[in-house]
């Protein structure tokens, strides 16, 4: 048998993620409809067999690089109209791998630098309309 896995740490309840998308809806998310003059996306998803995936890989790359505790920073970012299936230029979200290599002279304040000899991660799947928390 498995052993059993505990809650991390740094999971919120439920009512506080609620919270923050509310506030995100209402503070932020009505000014970006009015100005875009559209919903844009504000949720995304990847299953966890993605994220497990993009994890191992990343961890094996970086492995590879020297680099012991890899971690991931998560950007925002706007598809070019162009580029959007509905030509309006919507919200995505993607991954970028982080670590600094043995002997680098990273920033030194517990914030790793982006490695960019691995590839970001998107193509996530988002509500439409968006789905709320």
């Amino acid at each position: 048998m498995a052993k059993k896995v505990q809650k991390p740490e740094k999971c919120i309840k439920v009512e506080e993620a609620r919270e923050l998308h509310d506030n995100w809806c209402k503070k932020r998310g009505k000014r970006l409809q009015k100005k875009l003059g559209f919903e844009d996306a504000r949720e995304f998803h990847w299953s966890v067999a993605e994220l497990e995936e993009y994890l191992a890989y990343v961890k094996q790359e970086s492995e590879e690089q020297g680099i012991k505790d890899p971690g991931i920073r998560i950007y925002m970012g706007a598809y070019p109209k162009s580029k959007c299936k509905m030509k309006k230029g919507y919200s995505t979200l993607f991954m970028a791998p982080t670590g600094s290599r043995p002997g680098a002279s990273g920033k030194g304040d517990g914030d790793p630098e982006n490695n960019y000899d691995i590839p970001a991660f998107n193509r996530g799947g988002h509500g439409f309309p968006p789905n709320d928390y």
